[in-house]
């Protein structure tokens, strides 16, 4: 009987463990995925944590591939696993010259931003054909018919306007999702994510300013936890 104890004690300690990370700081095993295991953030994006002993932990990656990466140095009690991984985490979030504020919110516009925002996706919207700026259509009938020269003129653009608009917010977006989403372990594809990448690509610039002020909030409530 006093053998078993010692086991059951390690057992519970172990799988706290497993739970505490898995539900609250799958950043961290993403990252660990990244550097340690060199994986895609696309193969990392659901790294699941499998099993921990004194010496590795075993994370799952997207596809279900279990990755082993060592403990260095090695623990010695359960004790120590704390200090441990979030030394490790360090050393992953340096290596991988990311950031160890993870942003887990979207935040919409708000005041100018709005109308910016907004006359952004009706220029989409307006400018994705060319018959919208012609007699028949909902946007003409109703306004530009009293405008002719205006429905001329957005007719003439209408075609440069719109792939002009999909090379630039298209890259507005993919350096979004490069040097912030990834950079603060936004998880690709969920939907914090997706709620980034398509407001950048309809509005650009000002997806950059919140997503920067969400950063600065999240370092602000860290700071003041400190105190």
């Amino acid at each position: 009987m006093a053998d078993k104890a010692p086991k059951s004690t390690d057992g519970a300690a172990k799988q706290r463990i497993i739970t505490h990370m898995n539900n609250d700081h799958q950043d961290s095993l993403i990252r660990y995925l990244r550097y340690y295991a060199q994986l895609s953030s696309f193969s990392a994006r659901n790294a699941h944590l499998a099993d921990i002993s004194f010496t590795d932990l075993t994370i799952l990656s997207s596809s279900g591939t279990p990755h082993t990466v060592p403990i260095k140095p090695a623990m010695t009690s359960w004790s120590e696993a704390r200090p441990r991984v979030v030394a490790m985490d360090a050393e992953a979030v340096a290596g991988l010259g990311a950031s160890d504020i993870t942003v887990k919110k979207y935040k919409s516009p708000r005041g100018f931003m709005t109308v910016v925002f907004v006359a952004c996706v009706l220029t989409h919207i307006f400018f994705c054909r060319r018959a919208n700026f012609e007699p028949g259509s909902v946007l003409y009938d109703a306004l530009l018919k009293y405008v002719p020269s205006l429905a001329n003129f957005c007719r003439t653009i209408q075609a440069p306007l719109f792939w002009f608009m999909i090379v630039v917010h298209g890259g507005e977006a993919a350096w979004m999702a490069k040097s912030r989403l990834e950079k603060h372990t936004v998880r690709i594809f969920s939907r914090v994510w997706w709620m980034w990448v398509l407001s950048c690509y309809m509005e650009g610039f000002g997806s950059y300013v919140r997503f920067d002020e969400c950063v600065r909030e999240e370092q602000e409530k860290r700071e003041g936890m400190k105190h």
